[in-house]
């Protein structure tokens, strides 16, 4: 029964997630916010409504293991297996904003929440309302760059979403809001009960089953533009859910409840290999091709998470 609550919840938070940014996408045009501004922030917060989800339900729950492993595991998974698996289907241009501003404000964040962790075994209120700040302040320098640099790559956004009737907005937030929340509870009780029977943590099957779940929504736009070889396929979007991730997520869910690390592993082990895999996306930026994700860059990055993967579970 636990696989089939996974399986449901992902389902559920997939069709959920959907529905969420439509219907946020719809009601910015109708509140006349520029596409711009949606593109960089509404549909950024809206795609990390499933982590969000997730990792609330879990936290208030007492799993905090599930809340943090979710997290730090999607971001190696956006990087390791997301990143990767586009790479290798179609190489990748990196953006000149990617290098010079984005990588830093991932690893900015990277670090600080490594030192929050690290220096009182939990993620406090003040904590979490520092990482909401942050991305508050990191979201008006993105939208002023933006407005001042015509090669800024924007998230797509769908125009059509524009005549959207107040009716249909409303019924697609229904339907996201019930979908994730329904999905949050079945993934949780699903991974606890999995977790059990297979004899490991509920950190071990968060930093990889539950994350590779969340990170599929990414996975799948990632893979289709790489298919399409669309060329505005930009590494600075791709990463930027570890951002949000970090600092919208585990925020938020901070706020609500602090968040606790039960497990040493994900001090001893799981956030150095988030920090490994962000911090390496540079020398693969400039050596040996410059401003060129390969093939077997990406190839690198797929075997490492899954030496990875296979490492939490033996360990």
């Amino acid at each position: 029964m636990s696989l089939i609550y996974i399986l449901a919840g992902f389902a559920l938070l997939v069709i959920g997630g959907e529905f969420l940014v439509r219907a946020s996408v719809a009601l910015s045009f109708r509140l006349n916010i520029s596409r711009m501004v949606i593109g960089l922030t509404v549909v950024s917060f809206a795609t990390s409504a499933p982590e969000l989800l997730v990792s609330l339900q879990a936290a208030l729950n007492g799993f905090s293991d599930i809340s943090l492993g979710n997290i730090i595991g999607s971001n190696i998974a956006n990087i390791g297996l997301v990143l990767g698996i586009t790479a290798i289907i179609s190489p990748l241009i990196v953006d000149r904003d990617f290098y010079t501003f984005n990588w830093h404000v991932m690893m900015a964040f990277s670090l600080a929440l490594y030192y929050f962790l690290w220096n009182s075994g939990d993620l406090s209120r003040i904590e979490g309302l520092i990482l909401v700040l942050a991305i508050a302040l990191y979201l008006v320098v993105l939208i002023r760059r933006a407005r001042y640099k015509s090669d800024i790559v924007v998230e797509e956004v769908d125009e059509s979403l524009k005549k959207t009737s107040a009716f249909r907005m409303a019924i697609w937030l229904l339907i996201g809001g019930g979908a994730l929340w329904g999905g949050s509870e079945l993934l949780v009780s699903g991974a606890v009960d999995l977790a059990t029977a297979l004899g490991v943590s509920e950190r071990v099957i968060s930093v990889t089953m539950i994350a590779v779940g969340t990170s599929v929504p990414e996975l799948a736009a990632s893979v289709i533009a790489a298919l399409k070889s669309e060329k505005a396929l930009s590494l600075g979007n791709l990463i930027g859910s570890n951002i949000f991730n970090i600092a919208s997520v585990l925020g938020i869910t901070a706020l609500i409840s602090p968040i606790s690390v039960n497990s040493q592993e994900i001090l001893t082990n799981d956030i150095f290999w988030m920090l490994g895999f962000a911090f390496v996306l540079i020398p693969f930026t400039f050596l040996p091709r410059k401003y060129e994700m390969s093939r077997y860059k990406g190839a690198i990055l797929f075997a490492a998470y899954a030496i990875f993967t296979g490492l939490t579970f033996l360990g």
